[in-house]
């Protein structure tokens, strides 16, 4: 495995620690946003693995979902789950008014840590 995925592949870990800590102190915004970050990263690496890089969030998700979603590689929920990461990491991060309550960090954080793995295992 080449540096560089190493690299990504181990923040993607690191932000998913990170989200447990927060999500465990009670700071849900936080958590949510260090989760869709592991996922991010993760999913980072997997295009890398290909030669691939892009430039923004839309256009990684986007070509996630073409190219390892849509192929078969992994199930068509990790759109719908992609999606919501995202949105809730816009809520946490931006908007100060929004709360996400416990049960969706928690949530956001379980959907991340299982990005994660499913993409280590296939890029082992």
């Amino acid at each position: 495995m080449i540096p560089a995925i190493a690299q990504l592949l181990r923040a993607a870990e690191d932000k998913v620690e990170a989200s447990e800590l927060l999500l465990r102190e009670g700071l849900n915004g936080d958590a949510a946003s260090r989760a869709y970050y592991a996922a991010f990263h993760a999913i980072s690496a997997l295009h890398l693995s290909r030669g691939q890089t892009f430039s923004s969030h839309a256009q990684l998700i986007g070509r996630f979902n073409k190219d390892f979603v849509r192929s078969g590689v992994f199930p068509p929920e990790y759109t719908r789950i992609l999606t919501r990461l995202f949105e809730d990491r816009q809520l946490g991060d931006y908007d100060a008014t929004a709360e996400i309550d416990r049960d969706q960090a928690s949530q956001d954080v379980t959907d991340a840590r299982r990005i994660v793995a499913a993409i280590q295992a296939h890029l082992r």
